[in-house]
Order: structure tokens, then sequence, then C-alpha cells
């Protein structure tokens, strides 16, 4: 095993422990936490594949800015008035759910045929990326900020609460 295969293989279990830290947390604010921790380390992943451009918007975008939305709507609305489990009765149908998509996924992944190390890869320049981001992809972007502000007005107004109280 090659030492970037060993640190891939570091970087990917961190990944998929800020992963399973998310879903099981019983605290919200330790499962931000955790999805800040898996979101770095997938930034972790594209530095190991070459892409620091991807590996910065990863680390800007995803987390930070998404994860500083999540903390501020839990911040700005009543996590506190939620019921401390949230278990339902459907929480068997979910395990097989995720079993399932957890099953085709790995299935997925050792059906498929992978560039081998002999091929050489597609280099893309941010040049590149920046011309394709603000022609073909400017109203998808612009789209996704909106969604957002939606999302942090939301909250903000689900915080105020009513007048009654």
């Amino acid at each position: 095993m090659s030492p970037e295969e060993g640190i891939f293989y570091v970087v990917a279990g961190i990944t998929v422990i800020g992963a399973l830290g998310v879903v099981l947390a019983r605290n919200v604010v330790h499962s931000a936490l955790f999805l800040i921790l898996s979101l770095l380390a997938v930034a972790g992943v594209f530095v190991l594949l070459a892409a620091e451009f991807l590996a910065i918007v990863q680390v800007l975008v995803y987390g930070g800015a998404v994860t500083i939305l999540v903390l501020f709507a839990m911040m700005l609305t009543r996590v506190r008035d939620m019921p401390r489990a949230l278990n339902g009765p459907q929480w068997p149908l979910a395990a097989v759910a995720a079993g399932m998509i957890g099953g085709i996924s790995i299935v997925a992944v050792l059906d498929t045929e992978w560039p081998g190390e002999t091929d050489e890869a597609t280099v893309v320049s941010i040049e590149e990326i920046g011309n394709l981001l603000f022609t073909n992809w400017a109203i998808p972007f612009e789209i996704a900020s909106l969604v957002l502000i939606v999302a942090l007005l939301g909250a903000i107004i689900l915080a105020r609460g009513e007048e009654g109280e």
C-alpha cells in the first residue's frame, strides 16, 4: 500500500465517522460539529485527488457557509421545544431502506470499472471552471444562494415567534 492510499483510508475513515456522528448524535449542536468534521474530511479527499479548487470550495461553501447557516437556524429556532426522543414507529422501515441504499451503493462501487493508474486524468483549469460557473451555470448558482437566504429568513421568522409570546 502506498502512502497516498494510507492517507486516503485515514481521511475516508474520518469522513465516515463524521457522517455517522451526524446521524447518531443526540445533541443537535454535536451533530452540526460532526457535519463540519465530515465536510472538511471530504475536502481532504479532494486535495488527495489534486482538485485543490474543489477542496477550497468544499471548505468555504459547505464547511463554512452551510454549516454556519445550520447553526444559526438551530440558535434562532426553538430546538429545546422539540421532544428528546425522535424515534417513531417507522424506524425499522427507515433502517431497512438505509441498508438497501447502502448495499446498492456498495454494489455500484464494486461493479464500476475504475480507470487504472496508467490512464491520464483530465485536467480542468480554474479559469474554465469560472467561465462555466458564470456562463452556463449562473442561474443554478444564484438559485442555490436564494435557497440559503430563504432558509435563513425562515429561521429568523420562526425564532421571532408570535406576538403573545
